[in-house]
């Protein structure tokens, strides 16, 4: 029974300092690893996408579309006014001629 004992703590100890209980750790510093490589390939891939959005934001800031936009909607709508105003009239003198 001692014997058993004996053995069974000498086993003990000598896998206490085995390698075999450093693997868990590079494992999980392994899986730290990867998952850092994961979160940076994602947050590069973010910060690119918003600047890329940026510049297509300022290259579009920069063609004053919003301006250009703008000025035709003035100009489509004072034509659409005067074609209304005609069409209203030649309604009306249709509807209502003059008995002169």
């Amino acid at each position: 029974m001692q014997k058993v004992l004996i053995f069974t703590l000498l086993i003990t100890a000598l896998s206490l300092g085995a390698e075999s209980f450093r693997v868990p750790r590079e494992a999980e510093e392994e899986e730290q690893a990867t998952v850092t490589t994961v979160l940076d390939t994602l947050r590069s891939y973010y910060d690119q996408s918003v600047n890329t959005a940026s510049s297509y934001y300022d290259s579009l800031k920069d063609l004053k579309l919003e301006e250009k936009a703008k000025n035709l909607y003035d100009e489509t709508t004072q034509a659409v006014r005067t074609y209304a105003g005609i069409f209203q009239d030649q309604l009306y003198h249709m509807i209502y001629p003059d008995n002169h």
